[in-house]
């Protein structure tokens, strides 16, 4: 397949065992790692140099696998080129001050802050200020998600297989929240929106 040659030379893959000048084999350890970089090209949209990063993350053994976690995370976010509005940093900082999180002094020193603070600066830019109010309740809310999804990291099997359902299960997990979300608007907005006595745009 071109695409493994590919990630072959791109060094994405380890070179198999030579079985002949021009064939070599593959273990499952080489199917588990190909499963993995399509998953992140697929699925989480990387290019090959964040693909890169999230594998030199995942190869890191000496870490304990809640570090590794936050490395992962770190590898698989990838912040935009929005010009940061200071004001959208402060709400950021002030966020995270109230949740007792003292780590985020510098926003742009983290990719998952640093995304956090272009989307509040776009939000700003087309006028809705007040998005930063959503931070907190948004919080709340995803720490149910984030329960669900770390017990079920945490029950795979090998350490190798915890470390392949963190990011398969992050980048799966974003795509079926976008999804499940908007299913969710739809059947607030029944009681909340067409609930209203002007809900009826037309009248």
């Amino acid at each position: 397949m071109p695409t493994i040659k590919y990630y072959l030379r791109e060094g994405l893959l380890p070179a198999g065992v030579l079985t002949s000048p021009n064939q070599a084999h593959y273990d499952d350890e080489h199917l588990r790692r190909l499963r993995l970089v399509r998953a992140l090209v697929d699925v989480g949209g990387l290019s090959i140099a964040s693909v890169r990063e999230v594998l030199a993350a995942i190869d890191t053994r000496d870490e304990s696998l809640h570090s590794k976690l936050g490395a992962v995370q770190e590898a698989i976010s990838q912040p935009s080129a929005v010009e940061l509005d200071p004001l959208a940093i402060e709400d950021v900082q002030a966020f995270f001050a109230r949740q007792g999180e003292t780590e985020c002094v510098d926003v742009t020193g983290s990719n998952v802050t640093h995304m956090l603070a272009a989307a509040l600066s776009v939000a700003r830019s087309v006028g809705h200020d007040h998005f930063r109010d959503l931070l907190d309740p948004y919080l709340e809310g995803l720490k149910i998600i984030a329960q669900a999804d770390v017990e079920y990291i945490a029950g795979r099997g090998s350490r190798d297989d915890v470390i392949e359902a963190m990011v398969v299960g992050t980048l799966i997990g974003d795509a079926v929240l976008k999804a499940v979300r908007r299913l969710a608007h739809v059947q607030v907005s029944r009681d909340v929106i067409d609930g209203r006595p002007d809900s009826d745009p037309l009248n």
